[in-house]
């Protein structure tokens, strides 16, 4: 496998463009192509717009002039399939970190587009030179060549629907820029709207307090059966000293301490709680 078919099969979105070519019946045409590709016939490839323009180097002097392009999707439609992907946080981290998402086509499906053709019949190329099949070898070689682009820039391919790179995160920006704005919004007018029952405001410093007395045989207090916060922490690792006697260290006596002021908190706070003790 040659180093330009290993680059253009990195990536997924480079394989399901390139599979439209394997669907193409001449494949001795496809094999020329792919030379083209390979041995730098094309010697120039850039956008105008969604349409891609470039140079093939054939059999004659002058280089054959390839233009091709797929159906761009209208603002409306790029509008929809946007927002949809703003609504999905792994699809907009992806996308603005310069990933295609495994799943994209999602979000184009949710809106009935495809991002991908289906067909080479989707594809719309014209080549100068006098063959008049198409794909002729020179627009195959820039199908090849434009797989290379993908697997480096998937962005290409939404390019060729109509949208930019830039385009597209600008526009995710400000929509998940907006919904973020608009949450800060909403929670701070929550916490600015005093909260209010059968029309009464609440007095938040006092809204813990309770004059009324507890029936008794709903209240019961004991000291607490399960594990302690000392038992959860465990050992303390303190650092050993040379007055440490062999089976006692730093550490075990502090948590025999903590211990013993635990239990005699514990045992406070409930006859503090029984309002029989004293503090």
């Amino acid at each position: 496998m040659t180093s330009y078919t290993l680059q253009a099969s990195r990536e997924w979105w480079s394989q399901r463009w390139l599979e439209l070519l394997d669907s193409y019946r001449f494949k001795k045409r496809l094999e020329r192509a792919r030379n083209y590709a390979r041995q730098g016939n094309v010697l120039s490839i850039e956008f105008k717009g969604a349409k891609v323009l470039a140079k093939v180097q054939g059999s004659e002097v002058e280089p054959y002039t390839v233009s091709l392009s797929l159906d761009s999707f209208s603002d409306e439609e790029w509008g929809y399939v946007i927002e949809t992907m703003s609504k999905r946080a792994l699809f907009a981290a992806k996308l603005l970190a310069g990933e295609m998402p495994q799943n994209i086509e999602e979000v184009f499906t949710a809106n009935g587009l495809s991002l991908f053709p289906f067909t080479l019949g989707d594809v719309h190329s014209k080549c100068s030179c006098p063959d008049k099949a198409n794909p002729c070898k020179h627009v195959g070689a820039i199908y090849y060549q434009l797989g290379d682009r993908f697997s480096e820039d998937p962005f290409v391919l939404f390019q060729l629907r109509g949208r930019t790179k830039e385009q597209i995160i600008s526009d995710l920006r400000k929509l998940r820029g907006a919904k973020s704005e608009a949450n800060t919004t909403a929670t701070k007018s929550d916490v600015q709207q005093p909260i209010t029952h059968k029309q009464s405001s609440v007095n938040i410093s006092s809204f813990w307090e309770y004059h009324e007395p507890l029936d008794s045989s709903l209240v019961v207090i004991a000291p607490s059966m399960s594990e302690t916060v000392l038992d959860i922490l465990g050992a303390i690792p303190l650092a050993k000293t040379e007055e440490d006697v062999v089976n006692l260290t730093s550490g075990d006596v502090v948590m025999k301490y903590l211990d013993a002021v635990y239990k005699d908190i514990s045992q406070k706070a409930v006859l503090a709680a029984m309002n029989v003790g004293s503090s």
